[in-house]
């Protein structure tokens, strides 16, 4: 069973469930790559095994000195360079493989309500948003172990996958999860709207307005109290500075 080589569709899936979980949970006994194995007619430990493979290429796990491990082949290395490098086209790709595996539609696999399409391209472009957002929201929420990265709250149905470049604004990098911030909210509501930032250093701060009300509990209990702490940091994909430092000099109301 072992025997047969892996496609570049097995390893675009592959590459998705590697986005989609905890580093800590890249093992054999782990339901999903359980799930993904017998999908594809592999053992859960070859599963296992290629997405340690891919932990070598990830720069934000180099930048934290770890390596992953050292016999990936040029293949696995050329498929992580065209995800890593096109994640709005190779995302979406992946989610209809992983759905067509399933033998499901990407409208079924989403839970998209047929009453809520429309027909022709609107329909294909709503598909699409819908996927791509789910996506993103379940690589930042991975890599952020279900945890704002400002309180350390840890309830799911509280947290958002915050963007750090706008959707709108940034269409390359809109499911870049280095464009990502996992934060609740209240928070995520005050980062979109310039209140409060993250330095490329990984420091929030608070802006003016809020200090000004700073004699108010809930500003000094949900704001005050952070500014100037570090953020918890991921397990991978690291919020790229560059993008952090244009929400501090472009958004950010001093």
């Amino acid at each position: 069973m072992e025997k047969r080589l892996w496609t570049r569709q097995d390893l675009i899936v592959a590459i998705n469930l590697y986005c989609k979980l905890p580093f800590g949970k890249l093992h054999k006994d782990n339901p999903e790559i359980i799930m993904l194995a017998n999908l594809l007619g592999r053992t859960p430990s070859s599963v296992a095994w290629k997405l340690v493979n891919f932990a070598s290429f990830d720069p934000s796990l180099k930048a934290r000195g770890i390596k992953g491990a050292s016999n990936a082949s040029n293949l696995d290395k050329r498929i992580w360079n065209e995800f890593y490098n096109n994640w709005e086209l190779l995302s979406y790709e992946s989610e209809k493989l992983f759905a067509k595996l399933k033998n499901k539609s990407i409208e079924q696999e989403i839970n998209v309500p047929e009453s809520e399409l429309r027909k022709g391209k609107v329909r294909e472009q709503l598909i699409k948003a819908r996927v791509n957002q789910s996506f993103f929201r379940s690589c930042i929420l991975a890599a952020y172990n279900s945890t704002c990265c400002i309180t350390g709250l840890k309830n799911p149905i509280c947290l958002i996958a915050s963007h750090i470049a706008p959707w709108a604004s940034d269409e390359k990098n809109r499911l870049n999860p280095r464009n990502g911030l996992c934060l609740n909210s209240l928070h995520d509501k005050a980062f979109e709207a310039g209140l409060i930032t993250i330095t490329p250093y990984y420091t929030i701060k608070i802006s003016s307005i809020l200090k000004k009300d700073k004699g108010q509990k809930a500003v000094k209990d949900y704001f005050y109290a952070y500014d100037n702490q570090s953020i918890i940091l991921p397990s991978r994909f690291l919020p790229d500075p560059d993008f952090l430092n244009h929400h501090n000099n472009e958004r950010f109301i001093k």
